[in-house]
């Protein structure tokens, strides 16, 4: 047992302006309520977080153990499932081939929104049996003309292509994409493929999943891994790429493999309609449309296909305020359909209680719930508290061994950074702190729940402000935001908390934790002070 350190330890005597009868009372109130009120509550949420941890642990083991042996012996998608190349009949000609409809949902996109409309006029498909929707939401009335008149421009080049918009943004993306379903020209079409306003299929991408679906009709979704152009940019989207790939190259690849199910990732993927109808169709009930279909749809019986190596480039937020927006969207929208979800999917018959098990347990509360608490509660608070309470002991294969061993697991979508790794565990305990929070609101359906804020797209923006900058003159940057942008100040207050966490444990502590925290302090003051991410010029 470690030796318990007085209170008035906590409130030094030489602190400027307070006397020795005001520290040392200080301490004296500490000691009483410490044995009776704090150390058992401290010990408990120690005890609360090492079993989150090992919820976690043993998920991401059952993560590896899978997906090791996936590679090894699972069968490629094109030999468990039926596919076949689409051919022109000699007869019939491009009928041979299923009408496609492409919806583009768009929000003010006025660097890409040439990028998206460009690679998807390209795509490798019979015109004839193809119809594009741009389904325009802009209040920007220059950007809606951008636009249009992009649209009809390659209208005018052959291509079917609808530039749709509404009286009003109600139910956002879930919104334009069910009335895009409703218009007369898009009934015979049998799938439909969503693509975001940065995403840049390749000209084959049709070509290699749609056939998937023609000849596997319990099939409801293929959906397509995301690349990123600009992983590179900075330091953010590199952390960014970390956690993706291991999405994409884990979590995705077991879903699909060992229960046919995960979640859709709202585009880069092909649905069939028929589908989405008996699923009820697209509901703005949370700001995860795209997730909540996904689960509809599975406990219809519909069953999903990934497909890793059918890639599409897309672009990565390169500012932390645009991050930080997307971040909220994705851990408070699946919490809150969780809380909405629970009941309909243990009450439904249709599926198997191994996947009704899959989707409670390790889809929605591990994932989505766990994995943001324990991450911010045990790293961020607990254990910085057990410095200032020795007697609550943290066992070292809950503080570092377990820990180290799930972190390792998530650099194995992206082993070009692995050597980014430690950071990256930093700044994942800073990002823990906004997803919990969003977690929270989500799951108690509070009143940012709905919150819904398009992620900023750059595009090509700074390639653009570094070309035309003259050589040896410095690339502009954008005038210093206001403070309220500038600095955050949760961030900072946590700083100033770690950093006297870690001040005391230098001075009295036995783990010499102290290492961890002021680094972790550094991580936050970098937050804080807003160094992370891109800057672009006005």
């Amino acid at each position: 047992m470690a030796d318990v350190v007085p209170g008035e330890s906590l409130m030094p005597e030489y602190f400027p302006g307070m006397s020795v009868d005001l520290a040392t009372e200080f301490g004296t109130i500490w000691d009483l309520v410490k044995a009776p009120l704090i150390v058992p509550l401290v010990q408990l949420a120690v005890y609360v977080c090492l079993a989150m941890t090992v919820m976690l642990f043993v998920e991401r083991l059952y993560m590896g153990v899978v997906i090791i042996l996936i590679k090894l012996f699972w069968k490629k998608p094109e030999q468990r499932y039926k596919w076949e190349p689409f051919q022109e009949d000699v007869e019939n000609g491009s009928q041979a081939y299923p009408m496609v409809l492409i919806q583009i949902p768009m929000f003010n996109e006025k660097e890409v929104y040439k990028i998206s409309i460009g690679a998807t006029c390209n795509l490798s498909w019979p015109t004839n049996r193809l119809v594009i929707q741009v389904l325009d939401d802009s209040t920007d009335l220059v950007i809606k003309d951008m636009i249009e008149k992009e649209c009809k421009r390659w209208a005018s080049k052959g291509v079917n292509i609808w530039y749709q918009i509404r009286e009003t943004r109600g139910g956002y993306k879930a919104g334009a994409l069910k009335e895009g379903l409703t218009h007369d020209y898009v009934k015979d079409c049998k799938y439909v493929t969503i693509f975001d306003a940065d995403f840049r299929p390749e000209p084959d991408f049709l070509q290699r999943a749609i056939p998937f679906l023609e000849y596997n009709p319990q099939l409801a979704l293929v959906q397509g891994r995301w690349r990123f152009v600009n992983a590179n940019e900075c330091l953010l989207t590199r952390m960014q790429e970390m956690s993706l790939d291991y999405h994409f190259t884990v979590e995705q690849e077991v879903g699909s493999a060992t229960h046919a199910f995960f979640g859709f990732n709202g585009t880069g993927g092909v649905w069939r309609i028929a589908a989405i109808n008996e699923a009820g169709g697209w509901k703005d009930r949370t700001t995860v449309e795209d997730m909540d279909l996904a689960v509809r749809a599975s406990l219809k019986g519909w069953k999903f296909l990934y497909l890793g190596d059918l890639q599409v480039k897309s672009e990565l937020p390169s500012t932390f305020k645009a991050f930080r927006y997307q971040q909220h969207r994705w851990s408070c929208g699946p919490a809150n359909l969780f809380r909405k979800m629970v009941p309909e999917i243990i009450k439904t018959k249709k599926v198997t209680l191994w996947k009704k098990m899959y989707v409670i347990y390790n889809f929605f509360f591990v994932r989505k719930i766990i994995a943001h608490m324990v991450t911010f509660f045990f790293f961020c608070i607990v254990l910085p508290a057990t410095i200032l309470i020795p007697e609550v002991q943290v066992p070292t294969w809950g503080a570092i061994y377990i820990p180290c061993i799930i972190t390792t697991m998530n650099a194995v979508g992206t082993p070009r950074s692995v050597h980014l790794l430690f950071y990256w565990i930093l700044f994942e305990n800073v990002m823990s702190l906004h997803r919990t929070k969003a977690t929270f609101i989500g799951l108690l359906d509070a009143k940012r729940s709905n919150e819904w804020v398009v992620t900023e797209k750059l595009g090509d923006t700074l390639k653009k402000q570094k070309s035309t900058t003259p050589k040896g003159v410095p690339t502009p940057r954008k005038a210093k935001p206001i403070y309220s942008d500038r600095f955050h100040f949760t961030e900072l207050g946590f700083a100033v908390f770690l950093f006297f966490i870690g001040c005391y444990d230098y001075m009295f502590g036995k783990h010499q934790y102290f290492v961890y925290i002021f680094l972790q302090v550094i991580t936050f003051l970098i937050v804080g002070f807003g160094y992370v991410g891109t800057f672009v010029s006005s």
